[in-house]
């Protein structure tokens, strides 16, 4: 089993009274990288799992903060996004190695002095010596979220499935936070994801490269201790998309 998790950077970061991430908080950091050493732990018992993680920047920095300024262009404010990427991939690569767990950090967007540059086979490379492999850039061009970058680097990887962490534990008929009414759906459809306007839980491009290729989702809740081992233990959890 080969895995792509989805982290947001928002989940990297300190929560502000609104819920927001921002900052890069060692802590919940820590926190993630034991539960990735406990799922390489319950693998060794199950069968191999090999670990994928794209990081998104939201904490620091995201294209979308500069919308309707007109002093900086998109591809400026997406690329200072993809920048902010890095830095997280960079930290949490650190704090994986300092909590005993292989980790090799690549980017998509060149570098070279801060992180080695992404390809096909050095990712296949660090696959084959038991690393946990974090992508930083999401795809290295502009105009494209990190959601569909996971999915297009899942479907390079071979990974069987992108499983994104939310805050929620899955998908619901409308947002739980603010809706008492809304109900958790077990499974949908691409085409349902894409076409029903109160899913929002992901990017509408990225489900939809998922569906062309049939590439499944899971989306789950990430602060919920032993999540991520059940979902690359294939076990029923969050909501799948498929």
């Amino acid at each position: 089993m080969r895995i792509l998790l989805k982290l947001s950077g928002e989940q990297l970061g300190y929560e502000d009274e609104q819920g927001k991430g921002s900052g890069f908080n060692v802590e919940r950091a820590k926190w993630i990288a034991g539960e990735i050493r406990q799922t390489l732990a319950d693998a060794l018992n199950n069968g191999k799992t090999e670990i994928a993680i794209m990081v998104g920047g939201g904490n620091l920095v995201r294209g979308v903060f500069f919308e309707g300024n007109d002093e900086i262009g998109q591809t400026t404010a997406d690329n200072a996004g993809m920048l902010a990427t890095i830095i997280n991939a960079t930290l949490l690569g650190d704090i994986f190695k300092a909590e005993g767990i292989p980790t090799a950090v690549l980017s998509n967007v060149s570098v070279s002095q801060v992180v080695d540059d992404f390809t096909y086979r050095r990712a296949e490379s660090h696959f084959k010596k038991g690393r946990v492999v974090i992508l930083a850039g999401g795809t290295g061009r502009p105009l494209v979220t990190t959601d569909t970058g996971a999915v297009n680097l899942a479907l390079e990887l071979g990974c069987d499935l992108v499983a994104k962490a939310t805050k929620v534990d899955g998908v619901y008929t409308a947002d739980p936070t603010t809706n008492p009414d809304a109900e958790k759906i077990e499974q949908i459809s691409y085409e349902q994801a894409i076409n029903d306007e109160q899913i929002r839980v992901m990017d509408k491009a990225a489900l939809g490269m998922a569906g062309d290729h049939r590439m499944p989702i899971v989306i789950f809740e990430l602060l919920q201790e032993g999540n991520i081992a059940q979902v690359a233990a294939g076990k029923p959890i969050g909501t799948r998309i498929s």
